[in-house]
């Protein structure tokens, strides 16, 4: 029996609407919708268990007559399989701002009549304020066929209405909420630079961050830049450092630009060298320099990689030394660098592979991969042994992938019984597909060993879900 069952039999019984849903959840709403109509509430199929009870058959009646009839169980009338039941109940929908959310429902519904009825209620009972409350249901709704109607009637009436009407939505919980408001709000000009600046420092959607960000850009003055500024090369996120960099371009501020040439985000960094370019100032010697002195303490792994991106195959030898830098990020982002300046050397990045940090494993193994052919595979099946750092593990399946059909379906089936679920998961397909195409080297008595076993082991009962 579906969950959302036992629900919709107590509001039948009588009980209150806030007492059995999240009024405040969109969810809730178009979850009830759905369980009124549900194929367990129908026997025959078109007349509901519900229908056929007491208080059923007492719902009916009340809607026919005229009688009084409580807000839980006329919801159930408006969600209820028969149009002309559902389009009579938006009739005593009226002054229900309980039931508002459902006749938004309603507005998006396949019978036309029912659905020109509910936006005649919708309009009426709608502003600014209920507007705003019913924005999250509005959102999932336009995403809808005929969803369009109540997000064109949210949008005109937020348009309308005071800014302080949209300012919940900003820091709604809801994603799709904020992309909206935020929207609105840019195209109606309600938020200044320094704001819009904030939100894009603060909402962690990058949707919104982009959206803030360049319009903090457009909006920016010379009397706002230093807010302006803070808020966004202070942020988190690096759509909004890359927008504040950028805008030191414009604000004539390039050498605040030098912070950021060795930032964690690639985004941010090229922003950097764009500005510092513009100015007249090429990057590349304070990468040059930075990267000099391979035992330095502070060296932000941010330099490394940055060399790489604007430097030349010569600039492999400041970033050999750094694969001994006793930072893990720093000999991560070397091995990056010399991966992006296509000077692998293959013994050195086979011998990062047992480095302790994860970051420098898997570095080290996107820069083998080309010439994984290279590794001998037995050292490499060696290297899955359950006993060994799970780095290490991902890194050996990874590099035998690049092997043939024979090395990938003996590595495959080892972990078919490995303890770590997601290799597990990884290397299942791989046998199924042997298994079930077969393989250009199944005569070999190795092979066919081998897929006999898989074939056992993909075979073995699971354990029942508890």
């Amino acid at each position: 029996m579906r969950e959302g069952i036992p629900a919709v039999r107590r509001l039948a019984e009588g009980a209150a609407l806030r007492d059995v849903l999240d009024v405040d959840d969109p969810a809730a709403w178009l979850e009830l919708d759905e369980d009124v109509r549900a194929e367990e509430w129908y026997w025959p199929p078109e007349v509901s268990a519900w229908e056929r009870t007491g208080s059923g058959r007492a719902l009916l009646a009340s809607l026919a007559a005229g009688d009084p009839i409580a807000d839980a169980r006329l919801a159930l009338a408006l969600c209820h399989r028969d149009g002309r039941i559902r389009h009579r109940a938006l009739g005593r929908a009226a002054g229900r701002p309980e039931l508002l959310p459902l006749v938004a429902v309603r507005c998006t519904d396949w019978a036309e009549p029912v659905r020109t009825r509910a936006r005649k209620r919708l309009t009426e009972a709608l502003d600014a304020e209920t507007a705003a409350q019913l924005a999250p249901l509005i959102r999932r709704l336009a995403d809808r066929h005929r969803g369009d109607f109540a997000l064109g009637l949210l949008d005109d009436l937020l348009r309308r209405a005071p800014r302080e009407r949209l300012t919940p939505l900003l820091v709604s919980g809801d994603r799709a909420v904020r992309r909206f408001a935020y929207g609105l709000a840019v195209e109606e000009g309600f938020l200044s630079a320094e704001e819009l600046a904030r939100g894009a420092a603060k909402d962690d959607d990058t949707v919104v961050q982009s959206l803030c960000a360049e319009a903090a850009l457009t909006a920016v003055t010379r009397n706002d830049a230093p807010e302006v500024l803070h808020a966004l090369l202070g942020a988190r996120s690096p759509q909004a450092r890359s927008a504040g960099v950028t805008a030191l371009r414009r604000l004539d501020k390039p050498d605040r630009a030098v912070d950021f040439l060795a930032d964690r985000s690639a985004l941010v960094r090229a922003c950097a060298r764009y500005v510092l370019r513009h100015h007249g100032t090429d990057p590349l010697p304070w990468y040059r320099a930075r990267c000099a002195d391979p035992a330095d303490p502070v060296l932000p792994p941010g330099a490394a990689i940055g060399l790489a991106e604007c430097g030349d195959r010569a600039d492999a030898a400041l970033l050999r030394p750094l694969l001994e830098h006793p930072l893990p990020g720093v000999r991560a982002r070397a091995v990056a660098g010399l991966r992006t300046l296509d000077v692998t050397d293959v013994p050195r990045m086979r011998h990062m592979l047992d480095d302790p940090a994860p970051g420098v494993v898997r570095e080290a193994t996107l820069a083998l991969l080309p010439s994984a052919q290279m590794l001998p595979p037995q050292w490499l099946l060696t290297r899955l042994d359950p006993a060994r750092p799970r780095a290490e593990r991902s890194s050996a399946w990874r590099l035998l992938q690049a092997h043939g059909e024979a090395v990938r379906l003996g590595a495959a089936v080892t972990l078919l019984d490995d303890p770590d679920e997601r290799l597990r998961t990884r290397a299942m397909p791989v046998v199924r597909r042997a298994l079930l195409w077969g393989m250009r080297s199944r005569a070999e008595p190795e092979v066919a060993e081998l897929l006999e076993r898989g074939r056992v082991l993909l075979d073995r009962p699971t354990a029942p879900c508890r």
